[in-house]
């Protein structure tokens, strides 16, 4: 789903991709910029997509997403002694969540206010043009 803005009403509304294409005609070349967003926790990761959202709807831009990907989990399991009980164990783990979002067509303003963007740390971006 695309996420639609009008100017007059400042009204969201989603309209699918077959939609977006027949606006922008089958010939026309669709350029994206795709950001894949990861943080720890989940609350900070998403109240950076919602500044990013927000951007992308005071510029009037059309984006898919957010989109979940799945949840990187690293498990690490250790002993609790250090010579002795080898039986006796910990285990930890480190949840990396993810999203995505696609920004269809973006002009030189949308570019040049998402790198000014301040986000909280901890939160890491990463930008490709498509």
């Amino acid at each position: 789903m695309v996420t639609s803005i009008s100017k007059e009403t400042k009204t969201v509304k989603k309209v699918s991709k077959a939609t977006v294409a027949k606006k922008l005609g089958a010939e026309a070349e669709v350029t994206k910029l795709r950001i894949r967003v990861r943080a720890y926790e989940h609350k900070i990761l998403d109240a950076s997509l919602k500044q990013i959202m927000d951007t992308a709807i005071r510029y009037d831009v059309q984006f898919f997403g957010p989109i979940p990907l799945p949840t990187e989990i690293k498990k690490y399991t250790v002993n609790r002694a250090s010579f002795v009980f080898k039986n006796a164990r910990e285990q930890f783990e480190m949840r990396v969540h993810k999203r995505l979002i696609d920004i269809l067509n973006p002009n030189q303003k949308i570019i040049e206010a998402l790198t000014n963007l301040s986000l909280p740390s901890g939160v890491n971006i990463d930008v490709k043009m498509m």
